[in-house]
Order: structure tokens, then C-alpha cells, then sequence
């Protein structure tokens, strides 16, 4: 090897490493390799079966997979969801249709509190059972408030509706403004034409920066590995809605949408005993939501967020103005 030539013709001199250059140099060496062995640590402790294939590891953004790709990809989870479950599922990617935003709409007069949607919606979309995930909450508030502050969700009551409270189920309110969608740092949840916001489990870190950021406590983080029983599978899945989820990924209500981008009506709706709920198409006019829209006196959480959720909230035209909220928050 030559060495340079300075400008005056001599070669450069080489200054030589003093001792303690060395040892500086040494220990900046050891502490990174000391970073790499504890950030790689955690390694150790993975299961084999939770390593993700090559074919997983490699794969594109959900945006960028074409048909063939994505087909490649539905086979992969086939295949680990049998082997898992000993269940071959009906898994299929199911898009968003043109014209078509949904809304929801729930009747506070009506809603009793009995929860039959938070159970109907954790058979619907696989949640894990041990420990439970629900994607719903039913709050239990005191009349005269809507303060979801003031709301308890661990209610425990041998008989609803109780007279001096009122019902306000929770969930993912697929806001047009997603805070959640902002703070994702790789892209894995946005949100879709249809108006509901997803997650890739196959993307998703687990950083949790969407739990934090949502106003309406809607994300749930999988702590343990999901527990759904064979039996109870349920085995009508869709990319992006209720295929099983692994531990470390964040998942929460998308509509179900294997469901209603097929039109039908989401599983919580179905088993509502009192007819409070309401789902529809915003954008034709004369479905139920949009009438309900335009005719009843609605109101929607934390509206001065400016979050602009597709979720909200009505009363009966003879539910009393002082009744459940007082007009508390009505638009």
C-alpha cells in the first residue's frame, strides 16, 4: 500500500497511539460491543417458534404488496394458524369500497348496560380469553355526567339498567383526525378510504405509542401471548381485522370489517338486545346513520380534541333533557 504524497513531496508521518489513546480506543470498542450483546439479549430468550420467518421478515408494507404477494402472505398465516389451532381458516384480504364511509351511532337511551357487545365482539374477532382483551367498554355514569372520568367499567350489578345511572359503551371511534395514527413510528396502523383505522399486526412494534395517544382508551397491547381456545376459534378471518394476533403487538375495533365491507353488520350491533346500536354508510343519504345524523340531537367525546370521530352518541326524542347527561356535550 502507498502512501500519500504531501503537497513538499514527503511522505505524511504517522503519529504513533500513546497508551492512553489506546486504552480509549479499547474501552469505546468494548462498550459497543458490551450495547450490541445487551441489545441482543432479549434473543435469548425467544422461543424458537417466535422468530419470524424470512418469508414474514421480508415482507412489503401492506401498501406496497401486490395481489401475488399478498396472496404469498395469506398462505404463510394459513398455515401457522393450522398449525396452532388445528383449524384451516377462511382467511382472505378484504379491501375498502369506493363510495362507502363508515359511521356508528349508539342511542344512550336505550343501551342497558349488559355487555352482551363486549362478549359478542371478543368471540367475533379471536381476543384472546386468558387474560381477556375487550375491545369495548361499557361505562356505568351518574346521571348528570358524561365525563368518561366519572365512568366505571368494572360495574358489578345482579340486575341492569340501575335507575340512577346511565350506559355509554366505549370502543375505537375511528377518528378522521387518528391521533394514534401520527405517533406510529413505522407506519403500521393508518387509516383506510372506508374510514376505519387498522393495524398490520405483522408491522407493529409494540412501542405502544398509539395506546397513549388515544383519547378514548381504544388500543389494547397483547402483555401475553393470546389464549383462544380451539373449540372457540372463530374461523372467518381478514388481514386486517380478526386473525389471531401474537404477544408484543397492539390490536383494537376495526368494524369488523372481514364483516361489514361485505355487508354485513358488525357482531356488537347483532346481539344488541334494545336495538341501540346503528351502523351504516355516511355517504348515501338515505341510510339509518345518516338519518339519525340529521334528525337526532348527537354528541361525540372530547369533541375539543378536534379528533373528528365517526362515533356517536344520540338520545330518544322523549328522553327527558335532564335525564342521562343532561345535554351535557350535545351538538
Amino acid at each position: 500500500m502507498e502512501l500519500p504524497v504531501l503537497p513538499n513531496g514527503d511522505a505524511p508521518r504517522t503519529k504513533p497511539i500513546g497508551r492512553r489513546s489506546f486504552l480509549r480506543i479499547g474501552a469505546a470498542a468494548v462498550s459497543a460491543m458490551a450495547a450490541t450483546v445487551a441489545a441482543l439479549s432479549p434473543l435469548r430468550d425467544l422461543d424458537p417458534d417466535d422468530m419470524p420467518s424470512i418469508e414474514k421478515f421480508l415482507q412489503k408494507h401492506y401498501k406496497e404488496m401486490t395481489p401475488e404477494e399478498m396472496e404469498t402472505a395469506l398462505r404463510r398465516i394459513r398455515k401457522e394458524v393450522e398449525k396452532l389451532y388445528d383449524v384451516r381458516p377462511e382467511l382472505r384480504d378484504v379491501r375498502a369500497k369506493d363510495g362507502v364511509e363508515f359511521v356508528y351511532a349508539l342511542n344512550l337511551s336505550r343501551c342497558i348496560g349488559c355487555r352482551k357487545c363486549v362478549h359478542a365482539c371478543v368471540e367475533e374477532n379471536n381476543q384472546s380469553r386468558d387474560p381477556e382483551i375487550q375491545y369495548i367498554r361499557v361505562l356505568e355514569m351518574p346521571r348528570g355526567s358524561i365525563d368518561m372520568e366519572r365512568g366505571n367499567h368494572r360495574y358489578e350489578r345482579p340486575t341492569v339498567p340501575d335507575k340512577n345511572h346511565f350506559y355509554m359503551p366505549v370502543q375505537c371511534h375511528q377518528c378522521a383526525k387518528p391521533p394514534c395514527v401520527k405517533v406510529c413510528p413505522v407506519e403500521a396502523t393508518w387509516q383506510e378510504p372506508d374510514g376505519i383505522t387498522v393495524v398490520d399486526y405483522d408491522w407493529c412494534i409494540g412501542c405502544r405509542y398509539c395506546e397513549a395517544a388515544c383519547p378514548y382508551w381504544a388500543r389494547r397491547f397483547n402483555f401475553a401471548e393470546p389464549k383462544v381456545p380451539k373449540q372457540k376459534l372463530n374461523a372467518d378471518m381478514s388481514y386486517l381485522s380478526n386473525r389471531p394476533r401474537q404477544k408484543g403487538v397492539m390490536e383494537k375495533c376495526h368494524f369488523c370489517l372481514h364483516r361489514t365491507r361485505e355487508g354485513q353488520m358488525p357482531a356488537c350491533l347483532e346481539v344488541c338486545p334494545t336495538g341501540a346500536r346503528k351502523f351504516g354508510n355516511v355517504l348515501d343519504p338515505h341510510s339509518e346513520v345518516s338519518e339519525i345524523l340529521k334528525s337526532k340531537r348527537i354528541f361525540v367525546l372530547k369533541e375539543e380534541l378536534g379528533t373528528l370521530p365517526r362515533f356517536f352518541y344520540y338520545f330518544d326524542e322523549r328522553y327527558p333533557r335532564s335525564g342521562a347527561a343532561d345535554g351535557e356535550g350535545t351538538s
